[in-house]
């Protein structure tokens, strides 16, 4: 369960590493990738061990009898987050980008307005944009450094024509966990403009010591107007099984949902769900918290050192791999900073402003690798900035 090893990643196929050349303009072979959200860290042994035991057997038919597979994922919610969840409420989609597009069509029509509090993940607009859907975008407070949900606001540009709400719980960029109090207020608002509730809470496991993350589901009174949106890909570094979960306990939701993707043709790819299966597991959730552990390491050496650097601010963050840095106190404009540190500093790190309204000085960097390399990355900015200080 070592997690400093350095692995090359290089020419595997791996997005984050063989395209970062094309995208940043930053070579692999002397940069770091900061960018896409999947780690640089080998999955627990038992997911390993499970997809051996396909390749010995040989035969790779169509998945059939999935009771395990749905109890191993009410076993996960329950026993690490509190959350009763039946297994005929679960849906398997093919990762929770897929599963966004499948409730728009299913719940939503064209030209609706779907809201989103930005900044947020950037996939929701990509995803809300090429369904023919409007992006409503609630931009976010930043209050004592950190997001805060402004509602009096959001309420004054609802206009009726909104059908939906996409959710990133715990926050993507920001690394915010909610309260109970702020999702409350978010099934407040919900009601008060008769919007369905996509909660994305696929980063719920992975949350610092001192927070705690409430899966929306466990409030009252909210389930008809809820779908949760649940994943193992960002726990346990397999996103490139592609297979996330969809859980509805409204049995109208669901048979609406059930309809769709019936109609999709959608089923689930077969080595997914037995990672899946694998990774939920005790062995797994051992692996999880050593996991969060060393990731809360990349996290104080990241932010400290970032926070030394003048006009740079890394968001405080109580979940998730990826730090939100703030550039605007450099006074430079974003080409300028963004340069410093691609060119300079050759990093690849996702760029602010796709993450929408908030995020023009941003950049988003991924430290879920191991500490040398966030070692040697908070070094390359503090000298691309040297300047400054």
């Amino acid at each position: 369960m070592s997690f400093d090893e350095i692995i090359d990643r290089s020419g595997s196929h791996s997005l984050k590493w063989d395209m970062m050349e094309k995208r940043y303009g930053v070579s692999a072979d002397d940069g770091i990738a900061m960018w896409v959200a999947d780690m640089d860290f080998r999955p627990p042994a038992c997911v390993a061990e499970a997809l051996q035991r396909m390749i010995d057997h040989g035969v790779y038919g169509y998945y059939g009898d999935d009771r395990s597979y749905r109890a191993s994922i009410c076993w996960w919610m329950k026993e690490r987050h509190g959350w009763e969840v039946d297994p005929s409420w679960i849906f398997t989609t093919s990762g929770l980008v897929n599963a966004v597009a499948v409730n728009l069509d299913a719940f939503t029509a064209p030209g609706d307005g779907i809201v989103l509090f930005t900044p947020v993940y950037h996939a929701f607009a990509r995803v809300i944009q090429a369904a023919e859907r409007r992006v409503v975008e609630c931009e976010m407070a930043i209050d004592d450094g950190v997001y805060h949900m402004d509602f009096d606001a959001w309420d004054a540009r609802m206009t009726g024509e909104e059908k939906a709400l996409v959710l990133c719980s715990p926050h993507n960029p920001g690394g915010r966990v909610w309260t109970r109090a702020e999702l409350e207020g978010v099934a407040d608002f919900a009601r008060r403009h008769d919007l369905l509730i996509i909660s994305d809470e696929i980063h719920h496991d992975l949350v610092y010591p001192g927070a705690a993350h409430i899966p929306m589901a466990t409030l009252p009174g909210i389930a008809d107007r809820l779908v949760t949106l649940t994943a193992p890909s960002k726990t346990f570094n397999i996103a490139g099984s592609h297979t996330g979960q969809v859980i509805i306990e409204d049995p109208t939701l669901r048979e609406r949902f059930a309809r769709r993707m019936a109609g999709l043709g959608k089923s689930p790819n077969s080595f997914g769900l037995v990672m899946t299966e694998a990774a939920y597991s005790p062995e797994g959730a051992e692996w999880v918290d050593a996991l969060v552990a060393y990731l809360d390491g990349n996290r104080l050496l990241f932010d400290d050192a970032v926070n030394r650097i003048p006009g740079l601010r890394s968001m405080p963050m109580q979940s998730t791999f990826l730090a939100w840095v703030d550039f605007a106190g450099t006074g430079m404009a974003r080409d300028e900073f963004t340069a410093r540190v691609e060119k300079q500093a050759r990093i690849a790190a996702n760029h602010g402003p796709t993450f929408g309204k908030g995020g023009e000085s941003y950049l988003r960097f991924n430290f879920g690798t191991q500490l040398s390399r966030v070692h040697e990355a908070t070094e390359r900015l503090a000298a691309a900035f040297a300047d400054l200080q």
